[in-house]
């Protein structure tokens, strides 16, 4: 599992633009609150080499698929809490829950830097929750 700025990231696969190449099918773990996003070290390696066959051939668009394997993506999916599959709402939900949870340990621990960092973040969910129903509702 991926972190960044203290949430948890979620797998996700996309695409990449890397100058003027577009890499399709890229395991990805990004984080929903400050929306770092990074190819998954399982399939960095694999990744990197494409993009260099890509640049040299000035390939417009590639696709990643073709060059990992399914150990690869079995790696990927184990180390991922949840994952993005067209389900934002779903995604939002489970990083509240985990924040919220983390919360509580925070106070049993008396650590008031870390329960500032949680409200932070919750306030930052919170608010994307509230502009998803807000879009979806419409």
């Amino acid at each position: 599992m991926g972190f960044c700025c203290g949430a948890a990231m979620v797998g996700a696969v996309g695409t990449l633009r890397q100058g003027s190449t577009l890499v399709h099918n890229v395991p990805l773990l990004y984080c929903p609150v400050c929306h770092q996003v990074e190819v998954h070290h399982a399939v960095k390696e694999e990744f990197e080499l494409l993009m260099e066959y890509a640049q040299g051939d000035r390939a417009r668009e590639v696709n990643l698929k073709e060059y990992i394997d399914d150990s690869m993506i079995a790696e990927w999916k184990e180390c991922c809490t949840s994952f993005q599959q067209g389900q934002p709402e779903s995604v939002l939900r489970e990083q509240i829950d985990m924040a919220l949870d983390l919360m509580g340990v925070a106070k049993q621990m008396q650590d008031k830097e870390w329960e500032r960092a949680l409200k932070s973040r919750l306030q930052v969910l919170g608010d994307r929750f509230k502009r998803y129903q807000k879009t979806n509702a419409q």
